[in-house]
């Protein structure tokens, strides 16, 4: 199944945590937060403004992103988790150094 998000909407696919630590202890599932970091699988078009042009959206396909814990709405892709979400829930985009 495809979905592709409408006006100023962003899918994103959350980046699981890891399972320890760096000293090597095991996190049991039940102590784990929801992660707030993910990665965007698709954008809609963007926004319309006052004189009705287009606005795009700074997130695009594949950027790695923050976003906030209660962010979204959760729904199942395929029987995988995945988040929609507008862009102002994104709080920033990851960059590699």
């Amino acid at each position: 199944m495809k979905l592709r998000p409408l006006n100023d909407r962003v899918l994103v696919l959350r980046i699981e945590e890891k399972d320890k630590t760096s000293g090597g202890i095991i996190i049991p599932d039940t102590a784990k937060e929801k992660p707030q970091e993910g990665k965007v699988i698709a954008v809609g078009p963007g926004k319309w403004d006052e004189n009705g042009e287009r606005i795009p959206l700074e997130v695009k396909k594949d950027d790695r992103v923050l976003f906030g814990k209660y962010s979204g709405n959760e729904i199942n892709i395929d029987g995988v988790e995945h988040l929609i979400m507008r862009e102002d829930d994104i709080l920033g985009i990851i960059q590699k150094s």
